[in-house]
């Protein structure tokens, strides 16, 4: 007799049980962003864009930060390089920089801090402070100062615009231009040549 009055009892207190465990929507929310980081942390990048299934650039870090917020963006505190490569996958020119920060939802990304652009195809070197891609317009673009070395000069401007590509570019408020000797290159030399 006991046996069979304790089964509804148990029944009725599991029930109980079940439904006094009920949270509501808002409250599971609020706990889950309690554990959920804004921040992904990704060491040793090297991420590979393609188009065509053509290898087209290669960028390298030693860190990127991932911020998922309101404005998500990614940031390369410790620097960065790109590297760009054409049909052949023969490097045609390449970028580095201290510090990097691309903008999702505005589509544009800021390098600081020594920016170097070398066009191995030109041979050609940019160096600026700052350099900015907007993705939608595809040109890169600086109000910094900027000096472009190539075989036979040094060219000194405030700003620059070029293509996303940086095939054609244009130097604006051009504050100097040095010739260089014939003998003078900005390709670095072999350590084992003399």
């Amino acid at each position: 007799m006991i046996k069979t009055a304790a089964i509804p009892i148990t029944l009725v207190w599991l029930a109980f049980a079940i439904n006094s465990c009920e949270n509501s929507l808002s409250e599971v929310n609020d706990i889950n962003k309690k554990f959920e980081t804004t921040v992904e942390t990704i060491h040793n990048v090297n991420l590979l864009y393609s188009d065509a299934a053509h290898v087209r650039v290669q960028l390298e870090a030693p860190i990127l930060y991932r911020y998922k917020t309101d404005d998500p963006y990614l940031e390369f505190p410790d620097g960065l390089t790109v590297t760009f490569y054409n049909d052949s996958l023969q490097v045609s020119s390449s970028l580095t920089a201290r510090y990097g920060i691309r903008y999702e939802r505005k589509q544009e990304t800021v390098v600081r801090n020594n920016v170097v652009w070398n066009n191995a195809v030109k041979n050609e070197k940019l160096e600026t402070e700052e350099l900015i891609w907007n993705e939608k317009t595809k040109k890169i673009t600086s109000d910094k100062f900027v000096k472009v070395t190539t075989d036979t000069e040094s060219i000194f401007a405030n700003g620059f615009e070029a293509e996303q590509d940086f095939s054609r570019y244009k130097l604006r408020k051009i504050t100097g231009t040095v010739k260089l000797p014939k003998q003078a290159s900005i390709t670095p030399k072999p350590a084992n040549s003399q």
